[in-house]
């Protein structure tokens, strides 16, 4: 990554229209950038480092620009331009202006951060989700402690892969049921509001042996062959929405 933290968060912002921040470390010791010095600003003067040198951003705004049309056709991953801009020094002219517009992005969203409680809820769920993906990881990985000790790069490759299939396999078992118990419960009259199903991940694994031995043979089974939904267990007063 770049030693300069504003130019891929710039980066970030501008190239992709849904970013939703993770929060950011140290947010404490955070302080802000402005275009000018407005008295306005008065009271947040313990909290602002500094101005945009906006000059550099109108200067060299075109190349800016070309970068994006670069990033947009596909032309150039993202990846490769922090690479390279990690490796320009950071007298590049490019850098600076992507330094200094990354300063106005990052102190925007400092400011959302703090105001904006439905953010930061949306953020730390996304992490949570993230970090529960991570953790059905570690849970099915149990050989060797979880870590790929192969001195062969081909075989680490196979051992990852068979570890991503198999937590995709769990994820879309219980996507598969989480779906069919939406739509049975939808059935006896209750509807779940839309805002609560998008904080269900399909990752828990607690009801999945994952110990024993993966059979990879083919199973003569329909694809289309269910297991029955646990109607005696349903309790409709589990289900009262304000």
């Amino acid at each position: 990554m770049p030693r300069d933290v504003h130019a891929p968060f710039e980066l970030s912002v501008r190239f992709s229209a849904n970013l939703v921040p993770t929060p950011i470390r140290n947010l404490g010791n955070r302080r802000l950038f402005v275009i000018d010095r407005d008295p306005a600003y008065e009271p947040l003067d313990a909290l602002i480092a500094g101005t945009v040198n906006m000059d550099v951003v109108e200067h060299h705004w075109d190349e800016v620009l070309r970068l994006k049309a670069s990033i947009a056709a596909g032309l150039v991953p993202p990846s490769v331009i922090l690479k390279k801009l990690a490796a320009s020094p950071r007298q590049n002219r490019l850098n600076q202006a992507l330094r200094e517009m990354g300063r106005i992005e990052r102190s925007i969203f400092i400011c959302d951060w703090l105001l904006d409680t439905k953010l930061r809820r949306r953020s730390h769920a996304i992490l949570n989700k993230g970090e529960s993906r991570h953790a059905l990881a570690r849970a099915i990985f149990l050989h060797q402690l979880g870590e790929l000790r192969n001195r062969v790069a081909e075989t680490m490759a196979y051992r990852a892969s068979g570890l991503n299939l198999v937590v995709n396999a769990i994820i879309l078992w219980n996507t598969v049921y989480l779906s069919r118990a939406v739509d049975y419960i939808s059935s006896q009259g209750i509807i779940i509001p839309d805002e609560l199903l998008s904080q269900v991940a399909p990752l828990p694994w607690a009801h999945i042996a994952l110990t024993g031995d993966y059979l990879w043979n083919e199973i003569d089974r329909p694809l289309e062959r269910f297991r029955p939904i646990r109607a005696n267990r349903f309790n409709p007063n589990n289900f009262k929405f304000p």
